[in-house]
């Protein structure tokens, strides 16, 4: 893939609409490019710019948008400051991820409020429920009036402390109208436990039929803890997965060196952090370090490795006038580059992107979730209106309290302690996880629609092969050895940073060799030099007629290598051929029984 066919979705700074990167209507203003869907936003951003640049991310941006917050449920919420988002009352994440090892504040506050509040939820419900349990005399003990009152000391802590950010985000979803699990949830919890207080204070305003044997008023101190403490479960589960796929972008991030080696204008040269790199600059990548950023060789040749990017094990020739990529793999040789797209324009980075955008993304599962949502919420709140209603106007005296008891019992029940959780936090895990593998999804939507796959391409070299190749068998010349094949051969190719060329090498390993010398090599043909002041010529087929080699007698050995699977490589010396070697990639251990368990799957 050519960095210039990379292309990533953002939102349009003027209708708020999606669009791409790849947008014919684009404009710089303030040293940013700005992207839109029509050209009527285009020259609406360009008569009056202000009321639109202000808060609006923009990838094309190299510095500076880390301070832009998202809420992973709903895209759509962007601020420029932490906080909870108004429609579902989760807490904004950085748009941008960042490297390093920063620690989720609220994960930790999560975990911390999670710990509590199982330490007091536990003897709760054992207080509770252990009545139920057979041979349960070890209660008795415990007074019948006290009970009430030990399970308001330990429910207190849970559903004050434990569940607070609840209640807030409950409150905030009844004045923004956007009606959540939250809603409920504060709805529930909190009538269940005002009722219970008021059960155990003032237990004379109820009447005798919701009593006990004993006169005591049941109450949900045990139910309203229990809920708090599921939904931190689901809390802290989720934030852990969110988690995990951002060390999956943290470690995309990582692939990037920290530093680059700056050439100054008058000729030192310095090592500079990377964010210091600026378009322009010219940069020297030395043997065996990763490439900085994005931009065009100089000066030097060497080979690069960019499996990083493509997958493909084979080290890429690059020379002046060819584009390298950041993060990618310098061989033996040494270059000087020009940066051209640094920070967030690189390549790396806008994969990084791409991955976080597409955890942020959508299902369509997800979007049905969220319909169900929007109308589950109110149809249960009106449930328990209808039900305190009901029991107001057609219940037993005192209806006041058979109303109350009701409408609890509906919210309580209907109260979806993980809607809206599943989803998202599958999503997140899927995204993370895959990134982590080096699979990466377009969005969410892709997550889904490949349960329908019944047709798996993959690229052989690397995947199915060890993307390490090896001399696998040497046809030479009458009169002449496999070893003296092996000499001429490796002793051009000595140095060679090429995959095929380090194979002969390798396989001569017990000649001594003689280094090769005014060596020349074309890519993807093949190399020629002296070894022993003999002229060695070594490629393909058409490399060696074009040297004035002939050819035509190794035609069948050749197609017997090519069948086996084999590349076949041509060796002449003083332009009469010494013989030919079969190169090839064997196959990995795992290849085979992959394959099968994938065929068994259809």
């Amino acid at each position: 893939m050519k960095p210039d066919e990379f292309t990533f979705k953002i939102r349009d700074a003027v209708c708020g609409m999606e669009t791409t990167s790849g947008s014919p209507y684009r404009t710089e203003y303030a040293g940013k490019m700005y992207y839109f869907c029509s050209d009527h936003c285009k020259r609406k951003f360009i008569r009056t710019p202000a009321p639109y640049f202000s808060g609006m991310p923009h990838p094309a941006d190299d510095r500076g948008s880390d301070g832009i917050y998202t809420c992973p449920m709903h895209p759509e919420v962007i601020q420029d400051r932490p906080g909870d988002c108004p429609k579902c009352g989760m807490a904004l994440e950085p748009m941008r991820a960042k490297s390093g090892d920063q620690e989720d504040p609220e994960l930790k506050d999560m975990v911390r409020r999670l710990g509590l509040s199982t330490a007091l939820t536990f003897p709760l419900l054992v207080l509770t429920m252990g009545a139920m349990w057979p041979g349960h005399s070890w209660m008795a003990g415990l007074p019948g009036a006290l009970q009430p009152w030990v399970e308001l000391a330990l429910a207190a802590p849970v559903v004050f402390w434990g569940g607070w950010p609840f209640f807030v985000r409950a409150w905030r979803s009844l004045v923004t109208r956007n009606l959540n699990m939250f809603t409920l949830i504060g709805l529930g919890v909190g009538t269940a436990f005002t009722y219970s207080l008021t059960a155990v204070l003032f237990p004379e305003i109820f009447p005798a039929d919701v009593k006990d044997m004993h006169g005591r008023v049941a109450v949900y101190f045990e139910a309203a803890a229990g809920i708090i403490t599921l939904v931190l479960l689901g809390q802290v589960l989720e934030l852990r997965a969110r988690s995990r796929s951002g060390a999956a972008i943290k470690a995309l991030l990582g692939l990037a060196p920290k530093t680059a080696r700056r050439l100054r204008a008058d000729g030192n040269e310095e090592d500079v952090a990377l964010d210091e790199v600026h378009v322009g600059d010219r940069l020297r990548v030395r043997p065996g370090e990763k490439i900085p950023v994005d931009g065009v060789v100089l000066e030097g040749v060497s080979w690069v490795d960019e499996s990083m990017l493509t997958g493909e094990p084979l080290d890429v020739e690059k020379s002046r006038g060819l584009r390298v990529v950041g993060a990618t793999l310098n061989g033996k040789g040494s270059l000087v580059m020009q940066a051209e797209k640094v920070g967030a324009s690189t390549m790396l980075a806008r994969i990084v992107e791409l991955t976080a955008q597409a955890q942020r993304s959508r299902a369509p599962v997800q979007k049905l979730a969220d319909q169900v949502s929007g109308y589950f919420v109110p149809t249960v709140v009106l449930a328990a209106v209808l039900t305190f209603a009901a029991w107001i106007w057609w219940g037993p005296k005192p209806p006041l309290a058979y109303a109350l008891v009701n409408a609890v019992a509906v919210l309580i029940i209907a109260c979806p302690c993980a809607l809206g959780l599943a989803t998202p936090m599958s999503v997140m895990v899927a995204v993370g996880k895959g990134a982590g593998m080096g699979v990466l999804f377009k969005n969410a939507e892709a997550i889904e629609i490949l349960r329908n796959v019944d047709t798996l391409v993959v690229d052989k070299t690397g995947t199915l092969t060890q993307g390490k190749p090896k001399v696998g068998q040497v046809i030479p010349a009458p009169g002449t050895s496999e070893q003296d094949v092996l000499f001429w051969a490796a002793g051009l190719e000595k140095g060679s940073e090429h995959l095929l060329g380090a194979a002969i090498v390798s396989a001569a390993q017990g000649i001594a060799l003689e280094t090769g010398t005014e060596v020349q090599s074309i890519t993807g043909q093949g190399i020629a030099g002296k070894v022993k002041t003999q002229n060695v010529v070594l490629g393909n087929r058409a490399y060696l007629e074009s040297a004035g080699v002939g050819t035509q007698d190794w035609e069948k050995s050749a197609e017997a290598l090519q069948q086996a699977g084999h590349t076949v490589v041509y060796l002449a010396v003083e332009g009469k051929i010494m013989g030919v070697l079969g190169i090839s990639d064997p196959i990995k251990p795992s290849t085979l029984p992959t394959v099968q368990k994938l065929q068994a799957l259809v």
